[in-house]
Protein backbone atom coordinates (compact mmCIF):
# COMPACT_ATOMS: atom_id res chain seq x y z
CA UNK A 1 0.00 0.00 0.00
CA UNK A 2 1.57 3.65 -0.71
CA UNK A 3 -0.38 6.12 0.81
CA UNK A 4 -1.24 8.40 -1.94
CA UNK A 5 -3.80 11.61 -2.02
CA UNK A 6 -6.29 11.29 -4.42
CA UNK A 7 -7.80 14.06 -6.77
CA UNK A 8 -11.12 14.93 -7.71
CA UNK A 9 -11.65 14.01 -11.23
CA UNK A 10 -11.03 9.58 -10.74
CA UNK A 11 -14.32 8.96 -10.22
CA UNK A 12 -15.13 7.98 -14.18
CA UNK A 13 -18.87 6.81 -15.06
CA UNK A 14 -20.19 3.54 -13.91
CA UNK A 15 -23.94 2.01 -13.56
CA UNK A 16 -25.06 4.38 -10.89
CA UNK A 17 -27.66 6.81 -11.27
CA UNK A 18 -27.63 10.19 -11.82
CA UNK A 19 -27.93 11.28 -7.98
CA UNK A 20 -25.59 8.43 -6.94
CA UNK A 21 -22.90 9.62 -9.98
CA UNK A 22 -23.12 12.78 -8.04
CA UNK A 23 -22.74 11.91 -4.70
CA UNK A 24 -19.62 9.68 -5.87
CA UNK A 25 -18.25 12.71 -7.37
CA UNK A 26 -18.81 14.92 -4.51
CA UNK A 27 -17.04 12.19 -2.63
CA UNK A 28 -14.29 11.34 -4.86
CA UNK A 29 -13.35 15.55 -5.28
CA UNK A 30 -13.60 15.36 -1.37
CA UNK A 31 -11.27 12.60 -1.27
CA UNK A 32 -8.60 13.68 -3.77
CA UNK A 33 -8.40 17.02 -2.01
CA UNK A 34 -8.58 15.34 1.34
CA UNK A 35 -6.24 12.78 0.88
CA UNK A 36 -3.51 15.42 0.18
CA UNK A 37 -4.90 17.76 -2.87
CA UNK A 38 -1.72 16.82 -5.31
CA UNK A 39 -0.99 18.79 -8.18
CA UNK A 40 -0.08 16.13 -10.95
CA UNK A 41 3.19 16.08 -13.12
CA UNK A 42 1.85 19.13 -15.78
CA UNK A 43 2.54 22.90 -15.46
CA UNK A 44 2.24 24.12 -12.15
CA UNK A 45 -1.27 26.35 -12.10
CA UNK A 46 -2.59 28.49 -10.07
CA UNK A 47 -6.32 28.54 -9.13
CA UNK A 48 -8.81 29.13 -12.00
CA UNK A 49 -5.69 27.12 -14.07
CA UNK A 50 -3.66 29.97 -15.25
CA UNK A 51 -0.35 28.83 -15.30
CA UNK A 52 2.37 30.21 -12.81
CA UNK A 53 5.27 32.45 -13.60
CA UNK A 54 8.35 32.41 -12.46
CA UNK A 55 9.67 34.84 -10.01
CA UNK A 56 12.37 37.20 -10.28
CA UNK A 57 15.22 37.15 -7.69
CA UNK A 58 18.12 39.19 -7.03
CA UNK A 59 20.84 37.17 -7.60
CA UNK A 60 23.52 36.61 -9.92
CA UNK A 61 24.14 38.46 -13.30
CA UNK A 62 22.39 35.24 -15.13
CA UNK A 63 19.21 36.20 -12.77
CA UNK A 64 19.38 33.27 -10.91
CA UNK A 65 20.57 33.27 -6.81
CA UNK A 66 24.53 31.67 -6.53
CA UNK A 67 24.55 32.10 -3.23
CA UNK A 68 22.79 30.95 -0.17
CA UNK A 69 22.03 34.81 0.76
CA UNK A 70 21.17 35.62 -2.79
CA UNK A 71 18.23 33.21 -2.31
CA UNK A 72 17.31 34.62 0.89
CA UNK A 73 17.34 38.07 -0.77
CA UNK A 74 14.45 36.65 -3.34
CA UNK A 75 11.77 39.03 -4.30
CA UNK A 76 8.44 37.04 -5.50
CA UNK A 77 7.01 38.60 -8.47
CA UNK A 78 3.40 37.78 -7.38
CA UNK A 79 0.83 37.80 -10.14
CA UNK A 80 -3.01 37.05 -10.08
CA UNK A 81 -3.96 33.35 -10.93
CA UNK A 82 -7.84 33.87 -10.94
CA UNK A 83 -10.36 33.63 -7.91
CA UNK A 84 -8.92 35.49 -6.02
CA UNK A 85 -5.29 34.19 -5.41
CA UNK A 86 -2.07 35.28 -6.50
CA UNK A 87 1.06 33.06 -7.26
CA UNK A 88 4.62 33.40 -8.00
CA UNK A 89 7.42 31.02 -8.31
CA UNK A 90 10.61 30.36 -5.25
CA UNK A 91 14.24 29.62 -6.33
CA UNK A 92 15.87 27.34 -3.77
CA UNK A 93 19.17 25.43 -4.35
CA UNK A 94 19.26 21.27 -5.10
CA UNK A 95 22.35 21.27 -2.62
CA UNK A 96 22.13 23.78 -0.21
CA UNK A 97 26.24 22.63 -0.02
CA UNK A 98 26.99 24.20 -3.24
CA UNK A 99 24.34 26.62 -3.60
CA UNK A 100 25.53 27.73 -7.47
CA UNK A 101 24.88 24.52 -9.20
CA UNK A 102 21.58 23.72 -9.92
CA UNK A 103 18.28 24.98 -8.28
CA UNK A 104 14.53 24.06 -7.88
CA UNK A 105 11.87 26.26 -9.13
CA UNK A 106 9.04 26.11 -6.66
CA UNK A 107 5.74 27.10 -7.91
CA UNK A 108 4.07 29.00 -4.74
CA UNK A 109 0.09 30.43 -4.37
CA UNK A 110 -1.49 33.04 -1.97
CA UNK A 111 -4.93 34.21 -0.72
CA UNK A 112 -4.46 37.85 0.60
CA UNK A 113 -5.97 38.08 4.28
CA UNK A 114 -9.37 39.68 3.86
CA UNK A 115 -8.87 42.05 6.86
CA UNK A 116 -5.69 43.98 5.88
CA UNK A 117 -6.26 46.64 8.96
CA UNK A 118 -5.47 43.25 11.11
CA UNK A 119 -3.22 41.60 9.32
CA UNK A 120 -0.54 39.40 11.24
CA UNK A 121 1.48 37.80 8.39
CA UNK A 122 1.50 35.00 6.54
CA UNK A 123 0.48 31.56 7.36
CA UNK A 124 2.13 28.64 5.30
CA UNK A 125 0.07 25.45 4.63
CA UNK A 126 0.86 21.89 3.87
CA UNK A 127 -1.23 19.14 3.29
CA UNK A 128 1.13 15.84 3.96
CA UNK A 129 2.46 12.84 1.92
CA UNK A 130 5.26 13.24 1.31
CA UNK A 131 4.23 14.64 -2.16
CA UNK A 132 0.95 16.22 -1.26
CA UNK A 133 0.57 19.61 -3.39
CA UNK A 134 0.93 22.61 -1.07
CA UNK A 135 -0.55 24.52 -4.36
CA UNK A 136 -3.62 22.42 -4.47
CA UNK A 137 -4.12 22.58 -0.80
CA UNK A 138 -3.73 26.42 -0.30
CA UNK A 139 -6.42 26.51 -3.58
CA UNK A 140 -8.70 25.19 -0.61
CA UNK A 141 -8.04 27.74 2.10
CA UNK A 142 -11.11 29.06 2.30
CA UNK A 143 -12.18 25.51 3.85
CA UNK A 144 -8.97 24.49 4.88
CA UNK A 145 -8.72 27.83 7.52
CA UNK A 146 -11.32 29.57 9.65
CA UNK A 147 -12.62 33.09 8.83
CA UNK A 148 -10.96 34.39 12.10
CA UNK A 149 -7.43 33.14 10.42
CA UNK A 150 -8.11 33.99 7.07
CA UNK A 151 -8.84 37.74 8.25
CA UNK A 152 -5.38 38.13 9.44
CA UNK A 153 -3.32 35.91 7.65
CA UNK A 154 -2.42 35.61 3.69
CA UNK A 155 -2.63 31.33 3.00
CA UNK A 156 0.43 30.62 1.44
CA UNK A 157 1.10 27.02 0.00
CA UNK A 158 4.09 26.07 -2.33
CA UNK A 159 4.96 22.53 -3.91
CA UNK A 160 7.76 21.07 -1.85
CA UNK A 161 11.23 20.38 -4.03
CA UNK A 162 10.48 17.55 -6.32
CA UNK A 163 7.02 17.47 -6.11
CA UNK A 164 3.76 18.49 -8.32
CA UNK A 165 4.31 21.53 -10.02
CA UNK A 166 8.00 22.14 -9.07
CA UNK A 167 10.63 22.01 -11.71
CA UNK A 168 12.34 19.48 -11.86
CA UNK A 169 9.77 17.04 -10.12
CA UNK A 170 10.43 13.28 -9.37
CA UNK A 171 9.08 11.18 -12.19
CA UNK A 172 9.71 7.05 -12.61
CA UNK A 173 7.00 5.41 -14.75
CA UNK A 174 4.53 5.47 -17.12
CA UNK A 175 0.83 4.93 -15.87
CA UNK A 176 0.99 1.26 -17.23
CA UNK A 177 3.64 0.94 -15.19
CA UNK A 178 2.39 2.31 -12.39
CA UNK A 179 -0.62 0.27 -12.52
CA UNK A 180 1.29 -3.11 -12.64
CA UNK A 181 2.79 -1.87 -9.31
CA UNK A 182 -0.03 -0.97 -7.58
CA UNK A 183 -1.93 -4.15 -8.41
CA UNK A 184 0.76 -6.42 -7.75
CA UNK A 185 0.13 -8.92 -4.76
CA UNK A 186 1.18 -6.98 -1.40
CA UNK A 187 0.53 -10.50 0.51
CA UNK A 188 2.70 -12.89 -0.90
CA UNK A 189 2.00 -16.20 0.01
CA UNK A 190 3.74 -18.32 -2.64
CA UNK A 191 6.95 -17.85 -4.10
CA UNK A 192 6.20 -16.94 -7.48
CA UNK A 193 4.30 -14.10 -5.81
CA UNK A 194 7.36 -12.89 -3.60
CA UNK A 195 9.36 -12.76 -6.93
CA UNK A 196 6.61 -11.17 -8.43
CA UNK A 197 6.82 -8.48 -5.48
CA UNK A 198 10.48 -8.50 -5.72
CA UNK A 199 10.98 -7.54 -9.24
CA UNK A 200 8.00 -4.91 -9.19
CA UNK A 201 9.82 -3.13 -5.97
CA UNK A 202 13.17 -3.40 -7.80
CA UNK A 203 11.53 -2.26 -11.21
CA UNK A 204 10.41 1.02 -9.52
CA UNK A 205 13.43 1.23 -7.25
CA UNK A 206 15.40 1.32 -10.87
CA UNK A 207 13.34 3.23 -12.92
CA UNK A 208 13.70 6.22 -10.35
CA UNK A 209 17.47 6.19 -10.49
CA UNK A 210 17.17 6.01 -14.33
CA UNK A 211 14.75 8.47 -15.05
CA UNK A 212 15.46 10.74 -11.62
CA UNK A 213 18.94 9.60 -10.10
CA UNK A 214 20.58 13.24 -9.64
CA UNK A 215 17.73 14.49 -7.75
CA UNK A 216 16.85 11.42 -5.73
CA UNK A 217 19.53 12.61 -2.74
CA UNK A 218 18.29 15.74 -2.18
CA UNK A 219 14.69 15.66 -2.44
CA UNK A 220 14.47 14.19 1.51
CA UNK A 221 12.44 16.62 4.50
CA UNK A 222 15.91 17.88 5.86
CA UNK A 223 15.92 19.95 2.53
CA UNK A 224 12.73 21.19 2.25
CA UNK A 225 12.41 22.55 5.70
CA UNK A 226 15.35 24.73 4.26
CA UNK A 227 13.45 25.55 1.59
CA UNK A 228 10.31 26.47 3.91
CA UNK A 229 12.97 29.08 5.55
CA UNK A 230 13.85 30.44 2.30
CA UNK A 231 9.88 30.85 1.57
CA UNK A 232 9.73 32.65 4.90
CA UNK A 233 12.16 35.13 3.38
CA UNK A 234 10.79 35.88 1.12
CA UNK A 235 7.30 36.48 2.56
CA UNK A 236 8.73 39.10 4.91
CA UNK A 237 7.93 37.42 7.83
CA UNK A 238 10.54 37.28 11.19
CA UNK A 239 8.96 33.92 11.77
CA UNK A 240 6.93 31.90 10.53
CA UNK A 241 3.51 30.57 11.15
CA UNK A 242 2.24 27.17 9.84
CA UNK A 243 -0.22 24.73 9.53
CA UNK A 244 1.06 21.10 8.76
CA UNK A 245 -1.25 18.28 8.34
CA UNK A 246 -0.08 14.63 8.58
CA UNK A 247 3.29 14.51 7.13
CA UNK A 248 3.58 18.40 6.86
CA UNK A 249 3.85 18.07 10.74
CA UNK A 250 6.93 15.97 9.83
CA UNK A 251 8.18 19.11 7.95
CA UNK A 252 7.37 21.32 10.54
CA UNK A 253 9.04 19.55 13.42
CA UNK A 254 11.89 19.47 10.87
CA UNK A 255 11.93 23.04 10.29
CA UNK A 256 11.58 23.81 14.12
CA UNK A 257 14.83 21.73 15.11
CA UNK A 258 16.62 23.58 12.41
CA UNK A 259 15.42 27.40 12.87
CA UNK A 260 13.74 26.84 16.70
CA UNK A 261 14.39 30.60 17.13
CA UNK A 262 12.23 31.56 13.70
CA UNK A 263 9.06 29.66 14.93
CA UNK A 264 6.36 32.23 15.38
CA UNK A 265 3.32 29.25 15.54
CA UNK A 266 3.30 25.97 14.40
CA UNK A 267 0.24 23.64 14.24
CA UNK A 268 1.19 20.51 13.35
CA UNK A 269 -2.34 18.08 12.91
CA UNK A 270 -1.88 14.62 12.69
CA UNK A 271 1.25 13.98 14.05
CA UNK A 272 4.11 11.88 12.66
CA UNK A 273 6.74 10.56 15.90
CA UNK A 274 10.15 11.17 13.73
CA UNK A 275 11.88 9.19 16.55
CA UNK A 276 10.53 5.87 14.98
CA UNK A 277 12.56 3.85 12.84
CA UNK A 278 10.81 3.54 9.12
CA UNK A 279 9.53 -0.43 10.18
CA UNK A 280 7.72 0.59 13.21
CA UNK A 281 6.15 3.59 11.71
CA UNK A 282 4.37 0.94 9.07
CA UNK A 283 3.50 -1.64 12.32
CA UNK A 284 2.20 1.68 14.03
CA UNK A 285 0.32 3.13 10.56
CA UNK A 286 -1.34 -0.47 10.02
CA UNK A 287 -2.61 -0.65 13.32
CA UNK A 288 -4.09 2.15 12.95
CA UNK A 289 -5.93 1.13 9.83
CA UNK A 290 -7.22 -1.53 11.90
CA UNK A 291 -8.31 0.08 14.40
CA UNK A 292 -9.90 2.66 12.30
CA UNK A 293 -11.68 -0.22 10.64
CA UNK A 294 -13.10 -1.58 13.72
CA UNK A 295 -15.03 1.84 14.37
CA UNK A 296 -16.28 2.08 11.09
CA UNK A 297 -17.87 -2.06 11.62
CA UNK A 298 -19.10 -0.31 14.81
CA UNK A 299 -20.68 2.18 13.38
CA UNK A 300 -22.02 0.04 10.16
CA UNK A 301 -23.83 -2.65 12.49
CA UNK A 302 -25.93 0.23 14.16
CA UNK A 303 -27.53 0.85 10.85
CA UNK A 304 -29.87 -1.01 9.16
CA UNK A 305 -28.26 -0.95 5.83
CA UNK A 306 -24.84 -2.35 6.96
CA UNK A 307 -23.33 -4.78 4.57
CA UNK A 308 -21.56 -6.39 7.40
CA UNK A 309 -24.78 -8.64 8.90
CA UNK A 310 -27.33 -6.26 11.44
CA UNK A 311 -26.87 -9.15 14.43
CA UNK A 312 -23.46 -9.79 14.00
CA UNK A 313 -20.46 -8.35 16.40
CA UNK A 314 -17.76 -6.38 15.02
CA UNK A 315 -15.41 -9.14 14.87
CA UNK A 316 -17.91 -10.78 12.60
CA UNK A 317 -18.23 -7.90 10.28
CA UNK A 318 -14.21 -7.17 10.02
CA UNK A 319 -14.22 -11.02 9.92
CA UNK A 320 -16.60 -10.67 6.64
CA UNK A 321 -14.27 -8.04 5.69
CA UNK A 322 -10.95 -10.42 5.63
CA UNK A 323 -12.88 -13.15 3.76
CA UNK A 324 -13.95 -10.59 0.83
CA UNK A 325 -9.71 -9.55 0.96
CA UNK A 326 -9.24 -13.57 0.87
CA UNK A 327 -11.31 -14.06 -2.14
CA UNK A 328 -10.19 -11.33 -3.97
CA UNK A 329 -6.52 -13.18 -3.67
CA UNK A 330 -7.67 -15.79 -5.91
CA UNK A 331 -10.37 -14.18 -8.02
CA UNK A 332 -10.90 -10.27 -8.75
CA UNK A 333 -14.29 -8.93 -8.41
CA UNK A 334 -16.08 -7.37 -11.47
CA UNK A 335 -14.66 -3.61 -12.27
CA UNK A 336 -17.16 -1.89 -15.28
CA UNK A 337 -14.74 1.32 -15.55
CA UNK A 338 -13.73 -0.16 -18.48
CA UNK A 339 -9.58 0.52 -18.09
CA UNK A 340 -8.53 -2.95 -17.39
CA UNK A 341 -8.02 -2.43 -13.37
CA UNK A 342 -8.20 -5.82 -11.80
CA UNK A 343 -10.30 -5.52 -8.63
CA UNK A 344 -7.94 -7.80 -6.97
CA UNK A 345 -6.95 -7.49 -3.66
CA UNK A 346 -4.51 -4.97 -3.54
CA UNK A 347 -6.69 -2.74 -5.49
CA UNK A 348 -9.73 -3.34 -2.88
CA UNK A 349 -7.46 -2.81 0.18
CA UNK A 350 -6.28 0.34 -1.12
CA UNK A 351 -10.39 1.00 -1.64
CA UNK A 352 -11.11 0.33 1.86
CA UNK A 353 -8.29 2.33 3.47
CA UNK A 354 -8.66 5.36 1.42
CA UNK A 355 -12.39 5.17 2.94
CA UNK A 356 -11.05 5.35 5.64
CA UNK A 357 -9.71 8.43 5.96
CA UNK A 358 -12.88 9.92 7.31
CA UNK A 359 -15.48 9.42 8.85
CA UNK A 360 -17.70 10.55 6.28
CA UNK A 361 -17.17 8.63 3.90
CA UNK A 362 -18.60 5.57 5.50
CA UNK A 363 -21.75 5.64 3.79
CA UNK A 364 -20.11 5.23 0.27
CA UNK A 365 -18.16 2.58 2.14
CA UNK A 366 -21.32 0.77 3.04
CA UNK A 367 -22.28 0.98 0.00
CA UNK A 368 -19.08 -0.11 -1.51
CA UNK A 369 -19.04 -3.12 0.17
CA UNK A 370 -22.79 -4.06 -0.15
CA UNK A 371 -21.29 -4.13 -3.81
CA UNK A 372 -17.87 -5.93 -3.28
CA UNK A 373 -19.77 -8.58 -1.53
CA UNK A 374 -22.30 -9.19 -4.42
CA UNK A 375 -19.58 -9.55 -7.00
CA UNK A 376 -18.82 -5.86 -7.75
CA UNK A 377 -15.63 -3.93 -6.74
CA UNK A 378 -15.92 -0.87 -9.22
CA UNK A 379 -16.88 1.43 -6.28
CA UNK A 380 -13.84 0.38 -4.39
CA UNK A 381 -11.17 0.83 -7.74
CA UNK A 382 -12.36 4.15 -7.83
CA UNK A 383 -11.73 4.84 -3.95
CA UNK A 384 -8.21 3.62 -4.60
CA UNK A 385 -7.89 5.43 -7.83
CA UNK A 386 -8.34 8.69 -5.64
CA UNK A 387 -6.31 7.87 -3.08
CA UNK A 388 -3.33 7.10 -5.56
CA UNK A 389 -4.29 9.96 -7.52
CA UNK A 390 -4.89 8.15 -10.75
CA UNK A 391 -6.83 10.09 -13.38
CA UNK A 392 -9.62 8.73 -15.61
CA UNK A 393 -7.21 8.51 -19.02
CA UNK A 394 -4.67 6.20 -17.14
CA UNK A 395 -1.73 8.48 -15.60
CA UNK A 396 -1.23 9.92 -12.44
CA UNK A 397 -0.37 12.66 -10.58
CA UNK A 398 3.90 12.05 -9.15
CA UNK A 399 2.51 11.72 -5.75
CA UNK A 400 3.50 8.12 -5.58
CA UNK A 401 6.88 8.68 -7.29
CA UNK A 402 7.72 11.82 -4.86
CA UNK A 403 6.43 9.90 -1.90
CA UNK A 404 8.38 6.93 -2.36
CA UNK A 405 11.49 9.14 -3.18
CA UNK A 406 11.18 11.12 0.24
CA UNK A 407 10.25 8.44 2.40
CA UNK A 408 13.19 6.20 1.36
CA UNK A 409 15.47 8.88 2.06
CA UNK A 410 13.83 10.50 5.02
CA UNK A 411 15.48 7.39 7.03
CA UNK A 412 17.47 4.07 7.19
CA UNK A 413 15.68 0.82 5.53
CA UNK A 414 16.67 -2.78 5.61
CA UNK A 415 18.10 -4.41 2.74
CA UNK A 416 17.54 -7.71 4.13
CA UNK A 417 15.23 -10.38 2.83
CA UNK A 418 15.01 -12.16 6.49
CA UNK A 419 14.11 -8.83 8.10
CA UNK A 420 11.39 -7.75 5.78
CA UNK A 421 9.96 -11.03 5.88
CA UNK A 422 9.97 -10.89 9.79
CA UNK A 423 8.68 -7.09 9.64
CA UNK A 424 5.64 -8.74 7.93
CA UNK A 425 5.00 -11.12 10.09
CA UNK A 426 4.92 -9.27 12.70
CA UNK A 427 2.61 -6.36 10.92
CA UNK A 428 0.24 -9.30 10.11
CA UNK A 429 -0.62 -10.17 13.59
CA UNK A 430 -0.59 -6.74 14.63
CA UNK A 431 -2.92 -5.72 11.86
CA UNK A 432 -4.48 -8.78 9.71
CA UNK A 433 -6.07 -6.55 6.98
CA UNK A 434 -3.45 -4.19 6.50
CA UNK A 435 -0.16 -5.40 8.16
CA UNK A 436 1.44 -7.21 5.37
CA UNK A 437 0.65 -4.72 3.06
CA UNK A 438 1.77 -1.71 4.24
CA UNK A 439 5.30 -3.51 4.80
CA UNK A 440 5.63 -4.90 1.68
CA UNK A 441 4.48 -1.70 -0.15
CA UNK A 442 7.88 0.00 1.04
CA UNK A 443 10.48 -2.38 -0.03
CA UNK A 444 11.32 -0.41 -3.07
CA UNK A 445 12.92 1.47 -0.37
CA UNK A 446 14.82 -1.71 0.12
CA UNK A 447 16.44 -1.08 -3.15
CA UNK A 448 16.87 2.77 -3.54
CA UNK A 449 19.86 3.71 -5.00
CA UNK A 450 20.48 6.39 -2.01
CA UNK A 451 20.88 5.41 1.58
CA UNK A 452 18.43 6.91 4.16
CA UNK A 453 18.92 9.55 6.36
CA UNK A 454 19.52 8.60 10.06
CA UNK A 455 16.34 8.85 12.58
CA UNK A 456 16.27 12.20 13.36
CA UNK A 457 16.13 13.67 17.39
CA UNK A 458 12.98 16.59 16.97
CA UNK A 459 13.75 18.51 20.01
CA UNK A 460 14.00 22.34 18.72
CA UNK A 461 15.61 23.55 21.65
CA UNK A 462 14.46 27.36 22.36
CA UNK A 463 11.32 27.44 20.18
CA UNK A 464 8.32 28.86 21.00
CA UNK A 465 5.43 26.39 21.93
CA UNK A 466 4.58 23.90 19.28
CA UNK A 467 0.73 22.81 19.08
CA UNK A 468 0.73 19.09 18.29
CA UNK A 469 -2.95 17.95 17.32
CA UNK A 470 -3.84 14.27 17.60
CA UNK A 471 -7.12 12.21 16.90
CA UNK A 472 -7.81 9.33 19.24
CA UNK A 473 -8.86 7.24 16.59
CA UNK A 474 -6.77 8.48 13.58
CA UNK A 475 -6.28 5.73 10.44
CA UNK A 476 -3.18 7.20 9.47
CA UNK A 477 -1.18 9.16 12.07
CA UNK A 478 -2.41 7.18 15.46
CA UNK A 479 -2.78 9.53 18.42
CA UNK A 480 0.36 8.01 20.46
CA UNK A 481 2.15 9.58 17.85
CA UNK A 482 0.72 13.11 18.60
CA UNK A 483 1.74 12.27 22.54
CA UNK A 484 5.71 11.34 21.49
CA UNK A 485 5.95 14.32 19.56
CA UNK A 486 4.79 16.63 21.91
CA UNK A 487 6.68 15.13 24.40
CA UNK A 488 9.61 15.50 22.35
CA UNK A 489 9.45 18.64 21.26
CA UNK A 490 10.78 21.06 24.06
CA UNK A 491 8.05 23.38 23.48
CA UNK A 492 5.67 20.73 22.46
CA UNK A 493 1.97 21.51 23.71
CA UNK A 494 -0.75 18.15 23.32
CA UNK A 495 -4.25 18.82 21.83
CA UNK A 496 -6.51 15.62 21.62
CA UNK A 497 -9.97 15.38 19.95
CA UNK A 498 -12.33 12.42 20.98
CA UNK A 499 -13.08 11.44 17.19
CA UNK A 500 -12.66 9.21 14.39
CA UNK A 501 -10.49 10.14 10.58
CA UNK A 502 -7.63 11.92 9.97
CA UNK A 503 -6.29 14.85 11.69
CA UNK A 504 -8.78 16.88 13.78
CA UNK A 505 -8.58 20.73 12.90
CA UNK A 506 -11.61 22.02 10.48
CA UNK A 507 -13.33 18.76 10.92
CA UNK A 508 -15.93 19.47 12.93
CA UNK A 509 -15.22 19.93 16.67
CA UNK A 510 -15.66 23.45 17.45
CA UNK A 511 -13.59 23.12 20.68
CA UNK A 512 -10.45 22.40 18.25
CA UNK A 513 -10.96 24.73 16.04
CA UNK A 514 -11.03 27.60 18.65
CA UNK A 515 -8.24 26.37 19.89
CA UNK A 516 -6.23 25.97 17.15
CA UNK A 517 -7.58 29.53 16.29
CA UNK A 518 -6.50 31.47 19.01
CA UNK A 519 -3.02 29.57 18.68
CA UNK A 520 -2.44 30.85 15.58
CA UNK A 521 -3.60 34.63 16.28
CA UNK A 522 -2.55 35.22 19.47
CA UNK A 523 0.05 32.76 19.75
CA UNK A 524 -1.59 31.25 23.22
CA UNK A 525 -1.59 27.80 23.45
CA UNK A 526 -4.22 25.56 25.32
CA UNK A 527 -3.14 23.73 28.44
CA UNK A 528 -1.20 20.67 27.30
CA UNK A 529 -2.78 17.21 27.06
CA UNK A 530 -6.60 18.62 26.62
CA UNK A 531 -8.71 16.54 25.06
CA UNK A 532 -11.68 17.87 22.95
CA UNK A 533 -14.97 15.54 22.77
CA UNK A 534 -16.88 14.53 20.18
CA UNK A 535 -18.71 17.68 19.43
CA UNK A 536 -18.48 20.82 21.17
CA UNK A 537 -16.25 22.47 23.75
CA UNK A 538 -13.54 20.84 25.67
CA UNK A 539 -14.61 19.08 29.35
CA UNK A 540 -11.09 18.77 30.40
CA UNK A 541 -8.41 16.59 29.75
CA UNK A 542 -9.91 13.31 29.48
CA UNK A 543 -11.56 11.17 27.26
CA UNK A 544 -15.40 10.79 27.97
CA UNK A 545 -15.60 7.35 29.72
CA UNK A 546 -18.28 6.51 26.94
CA UNK A 547 -16.38 7.42 24.15
CA UNK A 548 -14.15 4.19 22.84
CA UNK A 549 -10.41 4.55 23.54
CA UNK A 550 -7.69 3.52 20.94
CA UNK A 551 -5.78 0.26 22.22
CA UNK A 552 -2.44 0.79 23.72
CA UNK A 553 -0.04 1.26 21.43
CA UNK A 554 -1.62 1.94 18.69
CA UNK A 555 -0.43 4.54 15.73
CA UNK A 556 -0.51 4.88 11.88
CA UNK A 557 1.17 5.01 9.04
CA UNK A 558 3.69 7.95 7.88
CA UNK A 559 2.81 8.64 5.14
CA UNK A 560 0.64 10.05 5.27
CA UNK A 561 -3.30 9.38 2.74
CA UNK A 562 -4.29 12.12 3.25
CA UNK A 563 -12.15 14.35 4.24
CA UNK A 564 -15.91 14.39 3.59
CA UNK A 565 -19.33 13.12 2.22
CA UNK A 566 -21.64 14.37 5.01
CA UNK A 567 -19.16 17.52 5.63
CA UNK A 568 -20.62 21.08 4.55
CA UNK A 569 -16.94 21.55 2.93
CA UNK A 570 -14.82 18.22 2.77
CA UNK A 571 -11.86 19.20 1.36
CA UNK A 572 -11.25 21.32 4.71
CA UNK A 573 -9.70 18.22 6.33
CA UNK A 574 -8.04 15.36 6.18
CA UNK A 575 -4.90 14.78 4.78
CA UNK A 576 -3.32 11.60 4.13
CA UNK A 577 -0.02 10.48 5.43
CA UNK A 578 1.67 9.20 2.83
CA UNK A 579 3.97 6.19 4.27
CA UNK A 580 5.98 4.29 1.74
CA UNK A 581 3.45 1.58 1.69
CA UNK A 582 1.89 1.56 -1.41
CA UNK A 583 -0.51 3.98 -0.76
CA UNK A 584 1.36 7.17 -1.23
CA UNK A 585 0.96 8.05 2.81
CA UNK A 586 0.39 10.04 4.16
CA UNK A 587 0.09 11.29 3.17
CA UNK A 588 -0.50 11.88 2.93
CA UNK A 589 -2.77 12.40 0.98
CA UNK A 590 -4.85 10.25 -0.14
Amino acid sequence: MLALCPSGSRWGGSRWGSSQRLAIRAVVAAVAVLLVGCSGGQQARGPGGSPIRSSTASASASGSPATLAAYYHQQLDWHSCSDGFQCASLLVPIDYSHPAQGRFSLPVVRLPATGSAHRVGSVVLNPGGPGGSGIEFARQARNVLSAAVRARFDAVGFDPRGVGGSRPAIRCMTGAQLDRYFETDETPSRPAEMSTLFSASKFFARACKRRAGPLLPYVGTVNAARDMDILRSALSDAKLTYLGKSYGTYLGAYYAQLFPHRVRALVLDGAVDPAQTAIAQNIVQAEGFEVALGAFAVNCLRRTDCPLGSHSSATAGVAKIQDLLNRTDRTPLANDLGDGQPANQALVTEGIAAALYSKTYWPLLRRALQDAFAGDGTLLVQFANALMERRTDGTYTNLAEANMAINCVDRPWPHSLSIWRSAAATATRAAPQFGASIMWGSLPCAFWPVRGAPVPRMRARGAAPILVVGTTRDPATPYRWAQALARDLSAGVLLGWNGDGHTAYKSGSSCVDSKVDRYLIDSTAPKSGTICPAWGVARGSRVRPDSPRPRPGLAAPRADVAWGLARARPAANAQPVHSVARRPKTAVPP
